[in-house]
């Protein structure tokens, strides 16, 4: 069992401010604010992200050198000094029979109290400049806990071994926090009280004591999320969407009029949407497929089962580009139909009021816009979406939702995740597509790069070439975007048509592009990032980002999957600078975004 913990059951103590603690100051409270950490709650409850390891443990005759080592004995004296500003510096005079050494202890004020003449220590460190620096410590304890010191998520401002100092000062109060599971479920899933999960997690003797820790504390987050998805489908067992009742003959044109067959994964999808349209129950559902997997198909059949009721269907996308690109993939299929469809977005204001169903940003959400008879709604990359704004689109209202992403979640964990949600997957794309060819490419041989892109265009394909995430503002970005479709114009595709998209580019600018390219018009796009969803043209068939390794894995794979949309083989060619100019982390991003594709890198 972990050591008694002193101190009485105080719980207001926990939401108490920092600077109760000693060696806490206005200044320190304010660095500590910016870690998010304004109490002894969140202080406790601030975990290590590793421990260090362990170390050799050595006799005070013998600690020489720059060796980080453990030693041991009593305390034979104790003084303090002050240093240059605010600096405190305690020393302790530690023996243990083959010798004696000053240890150091910086802006640890408290530990004077606790540091008598006669008490145990072992410390960790190394010979420094004022005696032994300690990096950490184990007090009255025979346990050598100093070996697996935790090491804390910090900041330039605070020190992993200052937030240490303070952590060990703040564990008495561990014993304030309430437990709340029953003795005879914590026997039976050998689940220690959370005061010792705490202790056993900041001051661990061993590994397998800070794994029961973080156990017991990851078991009380699972169970608070189940218990409120519990709460919740309870609640919403009680609400009343609209029946739908079974499929008509809207939706049985939508399938005809189709290019193309349904793929089995989205037959299932669209069955289990029926299931769900009938009841009276409002739908809470996630359809999750990899980008190009055919989930709009799938959604407008959603929306297109309210308006065959006489009811409204809205879909919400995070971005102005992506709303346009799905207003411009819905309008043509739904004017067939004779469905009427609006765009409504913070710059594009269309009438609404007789329109059928309505595509757009958070706009919808805003005060003024009137969805009254929304029974189907859509939230398109809904993890991009807070959960204010996805509580404000079904508010004072309780239609079936219908949640779309394309970021890959193993199946058992979004049921976990999303437990309120049923989940449907789309696994595998359409028959006909091809896996996208990726390869990373160092920047010496960039111009193979572009020959291979110049020999796609000339066979009649088209290409996108994605600038990189150099500056900070979207100003300075498509400054650089178009500088960049410049250069391209006079040396690598000179001779091709080049348009350039970007975030500064008014909404009517950007959809007359998009018009442009989809027409075959313009051969390139010199993009930002602001392709990285929701732009859909088949016969791009190519993609160069240049400095791959300034973007993230996510979104490497986002931009990848605005190529191989059709029947052609295409490519992604990750351009980055010379691997051995590259971080450890930006070369496991290309290699795992190459990989993924089936091709590896060069």
């Amino acid at each position: 069992m972990w050591p008694p913990l002193r101190g009485r059951a105080r719980p207001e103590a926990l939401e108490r401010p920092l600077d109760v603690l000693p060696g806490v100051g206005s200044a320190l409270r304010r660095k500590l604010e910016k870690l998010g950490l304004a109490t002894v709650r969140d202080l406790l409850e601030h975990r290590p992200f590793r421990y260090e390891a362990a170390v050799p443990e050595r006799p005070i005759s013998e600690v020489f050198g720059d060796e980080e080592v453990a030693i041991a004995g009593e305390v034979v004296s104790v003084g303090e000094r002050r240093g240059r500003g605010r600096l405190r510096i305690l020393t302790v005079r530690i023996s243990d029979g083959t010798g004696a050494i000053g240890a150091t202890f910086f802006n640890q004020p408290w530990l004077k109290a606790r540091l008598r003449p006669g008490t145990r220590l072992r410390l960790r460190g190394k010979p420094g400049r004022y005696g032994f620096d300690v990096r950490s410590y184990d007090l009255g304890e025979t346990s050598a806990t100093a070996d697996f010191a935790p090491v804390y998520p910090a900041s330039e401002e605070i020190a992993a071994s200052r937030l240490r100092g303070l952590v060990e000062a703040a564990l008495p109060h561990a014993r304030d926090f309430p437990d709340a599971l029953p003795a005879e479920m914590r026997q039976r899933l050998v689940l220690p009280l959370l005061a010792d999960a705490l202790t056993a997690l900041h001051k661990p003797r061993d590994e397998g004591e800070a794994e029961l820790g973080r156990r017991r504390l990851a078991f009380d987050e699972l169970l608070v999320l189940q218990l409120g998805i519990a709460r919740r489908a309870r609640e919403r067992e009680a609400e009343r969407a609209p029946e739908l009742g079974a499929p008509g003959e809207l939706v049985a044109r939508y399938l005809e009029v189709l290019p193309f067959e349904l793929t089995p994964h989205q037959r299932s999808a669209i069955a289990e949407l029926d299931a769900d349209l009938a009841r009276p129950i409002p739908m809470q559902r996630l359809l999750q497929g990899d980008v190009g997997s055919g989930k709009t198909v799938v959604a407008l059949y959603a929306l297109l089962r309210a308006v065959e009721k006489g009811r409204l269907g809205a879909l919400m996308a995070p971005t102005e580009t992506l709303a346009e690109q799905h207003f411009l993939t819905l309008e043509p299929i739904c004017a067939e139909l004779g469905v009427r469809v609006a765009l409504l977005t913070g710059s594009v204001k269309t009438r609404e009021d007789d329109s059928q169903i309505v595509v757009g940003t958070h706009a919808l959400i805003q005060e003024g816009v009137d969805l009254g008879e929304l029974a189907v709604a859509v939230v398109d990359e809904q993890h991009r979406f807070g959960v204010e704004q996805r509580k404000a689109l079904v508010e004072g209202r309780s239609p079936h939702v219908l949640h779309m992403t394309a970021t890959p979640i193993p199946r058992t964990l979004a049921l976990t995740v999303y437990g309120d949600l049923a989940v449907s997957e789309i696994a595998k794309p359409p028959a006909a597509r091809k896996p996208v060819v990726t390869r990373w490419i160092p920047e010496e041989r960039a111009a193979e790069a572009y020959k291979r892109l110049r020999r796609l265009l000339e066979e009649g394909r088209q290409a996108y070439v994605v600038c990189p995430l150099v500056e900070e503002s979207e100003t300075s970005r498509a400054r650089a975007a178009e500088q960049e479709a410049e250069r391209l114009v006079r040396a690598e595709l000179r001779g091709f048509r080049v348009g350039c998209m970007h975030g500064r580019l008014r909404p009517a600018e950007r959809r007359e592009l998009m018009r442009r390219f989809k027409a075959r018009e313009l051969d390139v796009l010199v993009a930002t990032t602001v392709i990285e969803v929701g732009v859909d043209v088949a016969n791009a068939t190519v993609m160069i980002v240049q400095e791959a390794d300034r973007f993230g894995l996510a979104q490497l794979h986002q931009l990848r999957g605005r190529v191989g949309r059709g029947a052609e083989q295409s490519y992604c060619l990750l351009v980055s600078r010379a691997k051995e100019e590259l971080t450890d982390a930006a070369r496991e991003r290309l290699e795992a975004g190459s990989a993924a594709a089936g091709a590896g890198a060069p």
